[in-house]
């Protein structure tokens, strides 16, 4: 039997991706001596919330996701941001492997709307990694197949600024809100009628018209 360890080195934007992507350098140790002939691995990415302090600024963008700072103890809990996976090439003692991790910028998902809220750079964002999937062996017998225990777990403390760099090269100054399509159809007719230039202007016309103030 395999007895497999992983760890985060680091997570890091993909420079050449065409879309929002970060990789996560995955160091994996096999501690038996087995000789790995390649593995299908498996990964759900957790926001553990719990573990960060937040400013004021911060807990007010939160308010939709985890109510008001009284209420912390019992909505502050682990969510899930994605899922991922890859494969590992053969291996004997230890080898380092990235995972994908294809992010979105969409402000109606939860894990989106969180990291959009955090600013302090001095309070990373914690990641909990937990592993599953398959690994090939390979030895006198032949080959053999195991699966990764669901206990195989990391944690990673992911800077701020990772995540806002990544944000500001794909999207900058902007973000994105999805909308019913009546909603989008009324918004558009309020552009034509009023003789706006673009939906975001018409938004703007919108907000001011309610009293608010836009930076």
């Amino acid at each position: 039997m395999t007895e497999l360890s992983f760890d985060v080195e680091e997570v890091f934007p993909e420079p050449y991706a065409v879309v929002p992507n970060l990789t996560a350098r995955l160091r994996v140790a096999e501690t038996t001596g087995a000789v790995v002939h390649a593995m299908a691995l498996r990964c759900q990415v957790r926001l553990d919330p719990q573990r960060r302090r937040y400013t004021d600024q911060e807990a007010e963008g939160l308010l939709d996701l985890f109510g008001p700072r009284a209420r912390w103890t019992a909505t502050l809990k682990p969510f899930q941001w994605m899922e991922t996976s890859t494969v590992a090439q053969g291996f004997t003692g230890s080898t380092v492997v990235d995972l994908p991790l294809p992010c979105t910028y969409d402000f109606e998902v939860t894990a989106s709307k969180y990291l959009h809220a955090l600013e302090a750079a001095d309070s990373p964002i914690p990641l909990m990694f937990l592993f599953s999937g398959t690994v090939f062996t390979r030895g006198v017998a032949g080959f053999g197949v195991e699966r990764i225990p669901w206990d195989r777990e990391a944690t990673y403390e992911l800077p701020v600024t990772v995540w806002r760099d990544l944000v500001s090269a794909h999207y900058p100054n902007t973000g994105w809100l999805r909308l019913d399509q009546d909603t989008l159809a009324a918004l558009a007719r309020y552009k034509s009628s009023h003789g706006l230039i673009g939906l975001d202007v018409a938004v703007s016309d919108l907000l001011q018209g309610a009293g608010e103030v836009i930076a």
